[in-house]
Protein backbone atom coordinates (compact mmCIF):
# COMPACT_ATOMS: atom_id res chain seq x y z
CA UNK A 1 0.00 0.00 0.00
CA UNK A 2 1.20 3.84 -1.00
CA UNK A 3 2.66 5.62 1.99
CA UNK A 4 0.31 8.02 3.83
CA UNK A 5 -1.36 7.62 6.92
CA UNK A 6 1.31 5.36 7.85
CA UNK A 7 1.31 6.42 11.34
CA UNK A 8 4.22 4.66 13.22
CA UNK A 9 2.91 4.99 16.52
CA UNK A 10 5.27 5.60 19.80
CA UNK A 11 4.00 3.05 22.14
CA UNK A 12 4.10 4.34 26.30
CA UNK A 13 7.53 3.11 26.71
CA UNK A 14 8.91 4.47 23.99
CA UNK A 15 9.40 1.67 21.41
CA UNK A 16 8.35 2.10 17.85
CA UNK A 17 4.87 0.51 17.79
CA UNK A 18 3.10 -1.23 14.46
CA UNK A 19 1.45 0.91 12.22
CA UNK A 20 -2.05 1.27 13.00
CA UNK A 21 -3.46 2.68 9.70
CA UNK A 22 -0.43 1.94 7.29
CA UNK A 23 -1.87 4.10 4.21
CA UNK A 24 -2.45 7.49 3.57
CA UNK A 25 -6.23 9.08 3.24
CA UNK A 26 -6.03 10.58 -0.31
CA UNK A 27 -8.55 9.21 -3.09
CA UNK A 28 -5.75 7.12 -4.58
CA UNK A 29 -5.23 5.09 -1.32
CA UNK A 30 -8.56 4.54 -0.39
CA UNK A 31 -9.70 2.50 -2.96
CA UNK A 32 -7.08 0.18 -1.57
CA UNK A 33 -8.20 0.91 2.21
CA UNK A 34 -11.96 1.87 1.97
CA UNK A 35 -12.82 0.57 5.25
CA UNK A 36 -10.21 3.18 6.99
CA UNK A 37 -12.15 5.65 4.88
CA UNK A 38 -15.42 4.47 5.91
CA UNK A 39 -14.25 4.98 9.68
CA UNK A 40 -12.91 8.24 9.27
CA UNK A 41 -15.40 9.33 8.08
CA UNK A 42 -17.94 7.49 11.07
CA UNK A 43 -15.72 9.09 13.56
CA UNK A 44 -15.85 12.47 11.72
CA UNK A 45 -19.49 12.23 11.49
CA UNK A 46 -19.75 12.29 15.37
CA UNK A 47 -17.00 14.59 16.58
CA UNK A 48 -17.78 17.00 14.39
CA UNK A 49 -21.81 16.90 14.66
CA UNK A 50 -22.06 20.30 16.93
CA UNK A 51 -20.25 22.22 14.14
CA UNK A 52 -23.77 23.79 13.10
CA UNK A 53 -22.87 24.29 9.31
CA UNK A 54 -22.17 21.13 6.62
CA UNK A 55 -18.85 23.24 4.96
CA UNK A 56 -17.26 23.52 8.36
CA UNK A 57 -17.93 19.85 9.28
CA UNK A 58 -16.42 18.93 5.68
CA UNK A 59 -13.19 21.58 6.30
CA UNK A 60 -12.82 20.03 10.04
CA UNK A 61 -12.04 16.58 8.43
CA UNK A 62 -10.45 17.51 6.12
CA UNK A 63 -8.06 19.43 7.49
CA UNK A 64 -7.53 16.63 10.04
CA UNK A 65 -6.93 14.24 7.29
CA UNK A 66 -4.34 16.89 5.81
CA UNK A 67 -2.36 16.71 9.38
CA UNK A 68 -2.01 12.52 9.36
CA UNK A 69 -0.82 12.40 5.82
CA UNK A 70 2.63 11.44 5.56
CA UNK A 71 4.64 14.92 5.30
CA UNK A 72 7.42 16.65 7.24
CA UNK A 73 5.18 19.80 7.16
CA UNK A 74 1.76 20.24 8.96
CA UNK A 75 1.18 23.99 7.76
CA UNK A 76 -1.82 24.88 5.79
CA UNK A 77 -0.02 25.13 2.19
CA UNK A 78 1.31 21.54 2.58
CA UNK A 79 -1.85 20.39 4.40
CA UNK A 80 -3.71 21.18 0.88
CA UNK A 81 -0.72 19.98 -1.56
CA UNK A 82 -1.58 16.79 0.67
CA UNK A 83 -5.05 16.86 0.33
CA UNK A 84 -5.19 17.14 -4.21
CA UNK A 85 -4.33 20.89 -4.65
CA UNK A 86 -7.52 22.04 -6.97
CA UNK A 87 -9.53 19.62 -5.14
CA UNK A 88 -9.66 21.66 -2.00
CA UNK A 89 -9.84 25.47 -1.96
CA UNK A 90 -6.83 26.81 0.20
CA UNK A 91 -8.86 30.00 0.57
CA UNK A 92 -11.95 28.56 2.39
CA UNK A 93 -9.91 25.93 4.38
CA UNK A 94 -7.78 29.04 5.35
CA UNK A 95 -10.77 30.68 6.51
CA UNK A 96 -12.18 28.11 8.58
CA UNK A 97 -9.03 27.99 10.23
CA UNK A 98 -8.26 31.33 11.04
CA UNK A 99 -11.25 33.54 10.99
CA UNK A 100 -14.99 30.81 11.24
CA UNK A 101 -16.22 31.17 14.22
CA UNK A 102 -17.02 28.01 16.16
CA UNK A 103 -15.88 27.15 19.05
CA UNK A 104 -12.66 24.46 19.18
CA UNK A 105 -14.52 22.83 22.65
CA UNK A 106 -16.83 21.30 20.73
CA UNK A 107 -14.20 19.06 18.89
CA UNK A 108 -12.41 18.53 21.72
CA UNK A 109 -15.38 17.55 23.79
CA UNK A 110 -16.61 15.02 21.53
CA UNK A 111 -13.22 13.66 21.12
CA UNK A 112 -12.90 13.22 24.59
CA UNK A 113 -15.95 11.69 25.37
CA UNK A 114 -15.54 9.48 22.46
CA UNK A 115 -11.94 8.13 23.40
CA UNK A 116 -11.94 8.20 26.98
CA UNK A 117 -14.81 5.80 27.23
CA UNK A 118 -12.37 3.68 25.00
CA UNK A 119 -9.10 4.32 26.57
CA UNK A 120 -10.67 4.24 30.35
CA UNK A 121 -7.82 7.22 31.78
CA UNK A 122 -6.03 6.73 35.01
CA UNK A 123 -4.97 10.16 35.30
CA UNK A 124 -5.30 13.87 33.93
CA UNK A 125 -2.00 15.19 33.15
CA UNK A 126 -1.41 19.19 32.90
CA UNK A 127 1.51 20.30 31.17
CA UNK A 128 2.61 22.99 28.92
CA UNK A 129 4.69 23.04 25.69
CA UNK A 130 6.83 25.82 23.55
CA UNK A 131 6.40 26.45 20.17
CA UNK A 132 9.47 27.69 19.19
CA UNK A 133 8.23 30.90 16.54
CA UNK A 134 10.49 33.57 14.40
CA UNK A 135 9.05 37.54 14.99
CA UNK A 136 6.86 38.71 17.43
CA UNK A 137 3.42 39.07 15.39
CA UNK A 138 1.77 35.01 16.01
CA UNK A 139 -0.16 35.50 19.22
CA UNK A 140 1.43 35.32 23.03
CA UNK A 141 5.15 34.90 21.31
CA UNK A 142 8.11 36.36 23.07
CA UNK A 143 11.00 35.62 24.96
CA UNK A 144 10.20 33.16 27.16
CA UNK A 145 11.60 30.12 29.39
CA UNK A 146 10.27 27.08 28.07
CA UNK A 147 10.74 23.79 28.85
CA UNK A 148 10.67 22.00 25.71
CA UNK A 149 13.49 24.42 24.63
CA UNK A 150 15.40 23.95 27.85
CA UNK A 151 16.10 27.73 27.73
CA UNK A 152 14.70 31.06 27.27
CA UNK A 153 13.65 31.30 23.07
CA UNK A 154 11.20 33.01 21.29
CA UNK A 155 8.32 30.74 21.14
CA UNK A 156 4.42 30.67 22.22
CA UNK A 157 3.69 28.68 25.17
CA UNK A 158 0.34 26.24 25.43
CA UNK A 159 -1.36 25.17 28.42
CA UNK A 160 -2.85 21.54 27.97
CA UNK A 161 -4.66 18.68 29.83
CA UNK A 162 -4.24 15.07 28.40
CA UNK A 163 -6.30 11.64 29.79
CA UNK A 164 -3.73 9.30 30.24
CA UNK A 165 -3.79 5.21 30.30
CA UNK A 166 -2.35 1.66 29.46
CA UNK A 167 -4.66 2.21 26.59
CA UNK A 168 -3.45 5.46 25.25
CA UNK A 169 -4.01 9.37 25.49
CA UNK A 170 -6.49 11.99 23.98
CA UNK A 171 -5.64 15.85 24.99
CA UNK A 172 -8.78 17.50 26.81
CA UNK A 173 -7.35 21.29 25.89
CA UNK A 174 -5.71 23.60 24.68
CA UNK A 175 -4.85 27.21 25.66
CA UNK A 176 -2.16 29.41 24.52
CA UNK A 177 -0.95 31.40 27.26
CA UNK A 178 -0.51 35.51 26.88
CA UNK A 179 2.10 37.05 28.46
CA UNK A 180 1.39 40.77 30.43
CA UNK A 181 2.71 43.07 27.71
CA UNK A 182 0.31 40.93 25.12
CA UNK A 183 -2.67 41.38 27.15
CA UNK A 184 -1.84 44.96 27.81
CA UNK A 185 -0.81 45.96 23.75
CA UNK A 186 -3.97 46.77 22.49
CA UNK A 187 -2.65 46.67 18.81
CA UNK A 188 -0.98 43.36 18.98
CA UNK A 189 -4.59 42.27 20.57
CA UNK A 190 -6.20 43.70 17.61
CA UNK A 191 -3.98 42.05 14.43
CA UNK A 192 -3.79 38.22 16.27
CA UNK A 193 -7.63 38.70 16.57
CA UNK A 194 -7.35 38.31 20.33
CA UNK A 195 -10.89 37.98 21.89
CA UNK A 196 -11.90 41.55 24.26
CA UNK A 197 -12.90 39.19 27.34
CA UNK A 198 -9.00 37.44 27.04
CA UNK A 199 -7.57 38.37 29.84
CA UNK A 200 -3.91 37.24 31.41
CA UNK A 201 -3.87 34.61 33.07
CA UNK A 202 -0.45 32.22 35.08
CA UNK A 203 -0.23 29.01 33.60
CA UNK A 204 -2.00 27.50 36.81
CA UNK A 205 -4.81 29.02 36.21
CA UNK A 206 -5.36 28.31 32.99
CA UNK A 207 -5.01 24.39 33.97
CA UNK A 208 -7.46 24.53 36.45
CA UNK A 209 -9.75 26.07 33.69
CA UNK A 210 -8.95 23.59 31.66
CA UNK A 211 -9.64 21.01 34.26
CA UNK A 212 -12.89 22.62 35.00
CA UNK A 213 -13.99 22.29 31.55
CA UNK A 214 -13.32 18.93 31.55
CA UNK A 215 -14.61 18.11 34.76
CA UNK A 216 -18.39 19.36 33.05
CA UNK A 217 -17.93 16.76 30.31
CA UNK A 218 -19.55 13.45 29.91
CA UNK A 219 -16.22 11.54 30.65
CA UNK A 220 -14.62 9.97 34.26
CA UNK A 221 -12.63 12.09 36.41
CA UNK A 222 -9.40 11.11 37.41
CA UNK A 223 -6.34 12.52 39.56
CA UNK A 224 -4.73 15.65 38.27
CA UNK A 225 -0.98 15.17 37.70
CA UNK A 226 1.67 17.81 36.90
CA UNK A 227 5.05 18.89 37.44
CA UNK A 228 6.32 21.50 39.84
CA UNK A 229 5.29 24.54 37.98
CA UNK A 230 1.68 23.23 39.06
CA UNK A 231 2.28 22.10 42.32
CA UNK A 232 4.49 25.03 43.39
CA UNK A 233 0.64 26.24 43.20
CA UNK A 234 -1.43 26.61 46.35
CA UNK A 235 -3.87 28.29 44.58
CA UNK A 236 -4.46 25.91 41.54
CA UNK A 237 -4.50 23.02 44.76
CA UNK A 238 -7.20 24.92 46.76
CA UNK A 239 -9.27 25.16 43.34
CA UNK A 240 -8.89 21.45 42.26
CA UNK A 241 -9.97 20.27 46.21
CA UNK A 242 -12.80 22.67 46.23
CA UNK A 243 -13.84 21.38 42.93
CA UNK A 244 -13.87 17.70 44.47
CA UNK A 245 -10.66 16.81 42.29
CA UNK A 246 -8.16 14.39 43.14
CA UNK A 247 -4.32 15.53 42.60
CA UNK A 248 -0.90 14.24 42.63
CA UNK A 249 1.28 17.08 41.99
CA UNK A 250 5.22 17.53 42.31
CA UNK A 251 6.33 20.51 44.63
CA UNK A 252 9.61 21.47 45.11
CA UNK A 253 11.73 21.17 48.47
CA UNK A 254 11.29 24.91 49.43
CA UNK A 255 7.40 24.32 49.89
CA UNK A 256 6.41 24.75 53.37
CA UNK A 257 4.26 22.58 55.46
CA UNK A 258 3.32 21.96 58.47
CA UNK A 259 2.59 18.69 60.67
CA UNK A 260 -1.21 17.36 60.54
CA UNK A 261 -1.55 18.13 64.70
CA UNK A 262 -0.78 21.52 64.15
CA UNK A 263 -3.67 23.68 66.15
CA UNK A 264 -4.91 26.64 64.25
CA UNK A 265 -7.28 28.45 66.00
CA UNK A 266 -8.81 32.50 65.81
CA UNK A 267 -6.79 34.55 68.79
CA UNK A 268 -8.66 36.03 70.93
CA UNK A 269 -9.32 40.27 71.13
CA UNK A 270 -6.53 41.71 72.59
CA UNK A 271 -8.05 43.96 75.65
CA UNK A 272 -8.26 47.68 74.92
CA UNK A 273 -8.42 46.88 70.78
CA UNK A 274 -10.32 48.63 68.48
CA UNK A 275 -11.90 47.30 65.08
CA UNK A 276 -13.63 44.14 63.99
CA UNK A 277 -12.62 41.00 65.93
CA UNK A 278 -10.20 38.52 64.68
CA UNK A 279 -11.28 36.19 62.29
CA UNK A 280 -8.61 34.53 60.83
CA UNK A 281 -6.63 31.26 61.61
CA UNK A 282 -3.52 31.57 63.29
CA UNK A 283 -0.87 29.10 64.37
CA UNK A 284 2.33 29.89 67.07
CA UNK A 285 3.46 27.25 65.24
CA UNK A 286 6.19 27.61 62.46
CA UNK A 287 6.30 25.73 59.34
CA UNK A 288 8.75 23.59 57.88
CA UNK A 289 10.50 23.60 54.64
CA UNK A 290 10.00 19.67 52.90
CA UNK A 291 13.53 20.07 52.87
CA UNK A 292 13.73 20.90 56.35
CA UNK A 293 11.67 17.88 57.29
CA UNK A 294 13.45 15.66 55.40
CA UNK A 295 16.59 16.26 57.28
CA UNK A 296 14.46 15.01 60.63
CA UNK A 297 13.61 11.52 58.68
CA UNK A 298 15.29 8.50 60.09
CA UNK A 299 15.47 5.31 58.09
CA UNK A 300 11.79 4.16 59.77
CA UNK A 301 10.49 6.62 57.39
CA UNK A 302 11.45 4.91 54.27
CA UNK A 303 9.35 1.79 53.16
CA UNK A 304 10.25 -0.04 49.92
CA UNK A 305 7.03 0.26 47.21
CA UNK A 306 6.72 -2.60 44.35
CA UNK A 307 3.95 -1.27 41.97
CA UNK A 308 3.06 -1.60 38.17
CA UNK A 309 4.46 0.63 35.88
CA UNK A 310 1.85 1.51 32.86
CA UNK A 311 3.30 -1.28 30.76
CA UNK A 312 2.76 -4.04 33.23
CA UNK A 313 5.64 -4.29 34.28
CA UNK A 314 7.20 -4.08 38.45
CA UNK A 315 8.66 -0.97 40.05
CA UNK A 316 10.87 -0.96 43.06
CA UNK A 317 11.65 1.98 44.75
CA UNK A 318 12.19 3.78 48.21
CA UNK A 319 9.30 6.34 49.48
CA UNK A 320 8.39 8.10 52.29
CA UNK A 321 4.87 8.93 52.66
CA UNK A 322 3.92 11.73 55.64
CA UNK A 323 0.52 13.42 56.14
CA UNK A 324 1.13 17.35 56.63
CA UNK A 325 -0.85 20.59 56.35
CA UNK A 326 0.20 22.42 53.03
CA UNK A 327 -1.60 25.40 52.81
CA UNK A 328 -1.18 28.03 54.99
CA UNK A 329 -4.61 30.09 56.00
CA UNK A 330 -2.97 33.25 57.22
CA UNK A 331 0.41 34.44 55.84
CA UNK A 332 -0.06 33.82 52.35
CA UNK A 333 -2.34 30.78 50.97
CA UNK A 334 -5.28 32.06 52.76
CA UNK A 335 -6.70 28.71 52.68
CA UNK A 336 -8.42 26.60 55.12
CA UNK A 337 -6.14 24.13 56.48
CA UNK A 338 -6.32 20.80 55.54
CA UNK A 339 -4.20 17.20 55.62
CA UNK A 340 -2.49 15.85 52.43
CA UNK A 341 -0.18 13.65 51.74
CA UNK A 342 3.55 14.20 50.56
CA UNK A 343 4.74 11.57 49.03
CA UNK A 344 8.80 11.66 48.94
CA UNK A 345 10.92 9.14 46.82
CA UNK A 346 14.48 8.60 47.28
CA UNK A 347 16.18 5.82 45.40
CA UNK A 348 18.38 3.23 46.45
CA UNK A 349 22.07 4.22 44.91
CA UNK A 350 20.85 8.25 44.89
CA UNK A 351 22.40 10.53 47.72
CA UNK A 352 19.53 12.15 48.26
CA UNK A 353 15.73 12.54 47.78
CA UNK A 354 14.73 13.07 43.61
CA UNK A 355 11.01 14.07 43.56
CA UNK A 356 8.39 14.93 46.07
CA UNK A 357 4.64 15.65 45.37
CA UNK A 358 1.56 16.38 47.43
CA UNK A 359 -1.47 14.62 47.14
CA UNK A 360 -5.39 15.32 48.83
CA UNK A 361 -6.11 11.75 47.69
CA UNK A 362 -7.95 10.27 51.28
CA UNK A 363 -5.60 9.24 54.09
CA UNK A 364 -6.55 5.52 53.71
CA UNK A 365 -4.95 5.16 49.92
CA UNK A 366 -2.50 2.49 49.02
CA UNK A 367 1.35 3.59 49.34
CA UNK A 368 1.18 1.48 45.74
CA UNK A 369 -1.24 3.78 44.48
CA UNK A 370 0.19 6.65 45.71
CA UNK A 371 3.57 5.99 44.25
CA UNK A 372 2.31 4.78 40.65
CA UNK A 373 0.08 7.93 39.99
CA UNK A 374 3.34 9.68 41.46
CA UNK A 375 5.01 8.03 38.31
CA UNK A 376 2.57 8.18 35.82
CA UNK A 377 3.03 11.88 34.49
CA UNK A 378 5.99 11.30 32.28
CA UNK A 379 3.60 9.51 29.53
CA UNK A 380 2.94 13.19 28.49
CA UNK A 381 6.13 13.54 26.99
CA UNK A 382 4.94 11.04 24.54
CA UNK A 383 1.87 11.96 23.92
CA UNK A 384 3.76 15.42 22.66
CA UNK A 385 6.07 13.41 20.71
CA UNK A 386 2.92 12.23 18.24
CA UNK A 387 1.38 15.86 18.69
CA UNK A 388 4.28 17.25 17.35
CA UNK A 389 6.55 14.93 15.33
CA UNK A 390 3.45 13.17 13.59
CA UNK A 391 0.53 15.64 13.76
CA UNK A 392 1.91 19.08 13.53
CA UNK A 393 0.89 20.68 16.38
CA UNK A 394 3.70 23.16 16.76
CA UNK A 395 3.23 23.80 12.80
CA UNK A 396 0.47 26.37 12.57
CA UNK A 397 1.78 29.36 11.30
CA UNK A 398 -1.19 31.92 11.31
CA UNK A 399 -1.22 34.86 13.39
CA UNK A 400 -5.18 34.55 14.48
CA UNK A 401 -5.34 33.55 18.35
CA UNK A 402 -8.24 31.81 17.31
CA UNK A 403 -6.90 29.83 14.61
CA UNK A 404 -4.41 28.79 16.86
CA UNK A 405 -6.84 26.67 19.07
CA UNK A 406 -8.57 26.15 15.83
CA UNK A 407 -5.14 23.90 14.91
CA UNK A 408 -5.14 22.50 18.45
CA UNK A 409 -8.56 21.07 18.14
CA UNK A 410 -7.88 19.44 15.13
CA UNK A 411 -4.75 18.01 16.06
CA UNK A 412 -6.53 16.53 18.96
CA UNK A 413 -9.14 14.96 16.69
CA UNK A 414 -6.72 12.98 14.68
CA UNK A 415 -4.55 12.35 17.48
CA UNK A 416 -8.24 10.31 18.46
CA UNK A 417 -8.63 8.66 15.60
CA UNK A 418 -5.40 7.24 15.88
CA UNK A 419 -5.27 6.13 19.34
CA UNK A 420 -8.97 4.47 18.73
CA UNK A 421 -7.28 2.85 15.69
CA UNK A 422 -4.53 1.55 17.77
CA UNK A 423 -6.90 0.33 20.41
CA UNK A 424 -9.15 -1.18 18.63
CA UNK A 425 -9.28 -0.96 14.48
CA UNK A 426 -13.00 -1.72 13.84
CA UNK A 427 -13.74 1.30 17.07
CA UNK A 428 -16.95 0.84 17.17
CA UNK A 429 -18.98 3.61 19.30
CA UNK A 430 -19.57 2.32 23.04
CA UNK A 431 -22.87 1.25 23.99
Amino acid sequence: MAEGLCSRLTNWHGMVAASVIGAGIDDEVIGAAPEVKDRLAAYFAEVASGLVRSEQRRNAELYARGLMEAGARKSLEPIVGRLGGGSVEYEALQHFIADSPWNPEVIERAVAERVCAVIEPAAWVLDDTGVPKDGKHSPGVKRQYSGTLGKIGNCQIAVSLHAVSTKGTVPLGFQLYLPEDWCQDPKRRRAAKVPAGVEFQTKPALGGELVARAAGWKIRRAPVLGDQAYGNDAKLRARLHADGIDYVLAVGPECDVFAPDTVFAVPPRKPGSRGPAPSALATATEPQSIAQLLANFDEDAWQTVAFRDSDGEQIVSRFAFVRVIAAHPVDRDRQAPREEWLIIEWPEGHEQPTDCWISNLPADTEPERLARLARLRWMIELDYRQLKGELGLDHYEGRSYLGFHHHCALVTAAHGFLTLERADPNHPRPG
